[in-house]
This record gives structure tokens, C-alpha cells and sequence, in this order.
């Protein structure tokens, strides 16, 4: 677990795609829980330690989680989470080239609980909720291309399904198309950066999480970093 900030109020980690933000059927403990031994180990806490989860990122992607550490800080990120007050940046790689090298995706997007997965429309369809996305094409390889991802809106598995849907499936994304799953049994989309007004002292906050440490990874952001 890679901790890149911490204050009285937020905790940020820098997730691997091994590691789940909550605990799921798996039974595998989650950062979370992991959060909490390290703060009380930390500090020398006695007794509980507060440790709220604001927003997950799925299981096979890395990157940016943030966590509160007051219900305070809890209650407010929630509220800012949902009016879109974070704005959250991602990076994929993907392994076709995209249609143009900038764009505005708009889906409308259906969930199935059963598959655990979204389906794309580009007309309105019941019960489906209205998916926005930016990408910008950042850099390339010989094989892949790296796309930058600017969330307007946050639906169940809104990136790798609107990706998809555009013809780029994220690499080892098997569920929405990729032809080969990753070594590592993650998916190629990192969490890259949130910017916000922090929910207690108003200060403007930046946090970057670094990329996975493979060599597909350091080798395409090699002229971003």
C-alpha cells in the first residue's frame, strides 16, 4: 500500500490493481481496513480509527483512491463526489488507435447486475443513465496508444465500456473486448490525478498517483513524466 497523501482530514493511496478499495465476496482485505492498522500503528491510536470510503475504483484498476479520515471530511467528499466538484483524471492504454485524437464521448449507458457489466447505446433505452467522457489521445507506441480521460459524468464501468464502444478496449480488458488479458489479471487504466477545494480548509489540492511500474507503462508516459 503506497500512501501519496496524507492531512488531518484526506488519505490518499496509490491503488495496484491487486488490491480492493472495499471488501467483496472475495474476502480479501481491503485498503480500507488496511488504512485503518496503519493509522493506528501510525499514531498509536487507541481504540477505533475512522477510515470512510468516498468513491472505489474497480478491483483491476490502479491508481487514485481517496478516503476520509473524519466523518466530517466523509460527509462533504460524498457531497462533492456527487455535484462533480472532484474532477478526476484517468490514463488507458489502449490497443487501437482512436477515431480522432481528441473527443467528447456520449453513451447512454445499461447496467447488468447479473454480468457485472454496462452496455453502450447512443440512444436513450430503459433504465439507462447518460455517460459523458473527454479522452485525449497523449501519446503512442509501437503496439498501443495512450489516451488521456477526463470524467464528466461517473457510471458503473464508464470508461472501459465507452472505450470500447469507440473501438479502443482497454489492454487486458477482457470483458469489454480486449483480445488478452494482463500478466498481472488487472486492466491497463490508472486513476492519474483528482483536483479539488479541500472539503475542510478550502485549499486547493492536487494529487498525482504515479504508473504502474511495468515496462509498458514507463515506456509510453516516458515523454509525459
Amino acid at each position: 500500500m503506497e500512501v501519496i497523501y496524507e492531512d488531518n482530514h484526506l488519505i490518499a493511496v496509490n491503488k495496484t490493481c491487486r488490491e480492493i478499495v472495499q471488501g467483496d465476496k472475495t474476502g480479501d482485505t481491503p485498503l480500507s481496513e488496511i488504512l485503518k492498522a496503519w493509522l493506528k500503528e501510525k499514531y498509536a491510536k487507541p481504540g477505533n480509527v475512522f477510515v470512510g470510503v468516498a468513491h472505489r475504483l474497480d478491483r483491476p484498476v490502479s491508481g487514485l483512491v481517496l478516503f476520509a479520515k473524519t466523518s466530517k471530511a466523509l460527509a462533504r467528499l460524498n457531497e462533492m463526489f456527487r455535484t462533480g466538484d472532484i474532477k478526476k483524471t484517468y490514463w488507458a492504454i489502449v490497443k487501437n488507435s482512436p477515431p480522432t485524437e481528441e473527443g467528447t464521448l456520449e453513451h447512454w449507458l445499461v447496467r447488468n447486475e447479473k454480468q457485472n457489466k454496462s452496455y453502450a447505446y447512443t440512444e436513450e433505452k430503459p433504465n439507462s443513465k447518460k455517460a459523458i467522457l473527454h479522452y485525449k489521445l497523449l501519446a503512442r507506441s509501437d503496439n498501443y496508444y495512450l489516451l488521456e480521460v477526463d470524467l464528466k459524468t461517473g457510471r458503473h464501468h464508464q470508461i472501459r465500456c465507452q472505450l470500447a464502444k469507440m473501438g479502443c478496449p482497454i489492454k487486458g480488458d477482457l470483458k469489454y473486448g480486449s483480445e488478452r488479458s494482463n500478466k498481472d489479471g488487472g486492466i491497463s487504466l490508472h486513476a492519474r490525478k483528482a483536483q479539488f477545494i479541500h472539503p475542510v480548509s478550502k485549499e486547493p489540492v492536487e494529487i498525482v498517483a504515479s504508473v504502474p511500474d511495468d515496462s509498458l507503462w514507463k515506456g509510453i508516459t516516458a515523454s509525459l513524466i
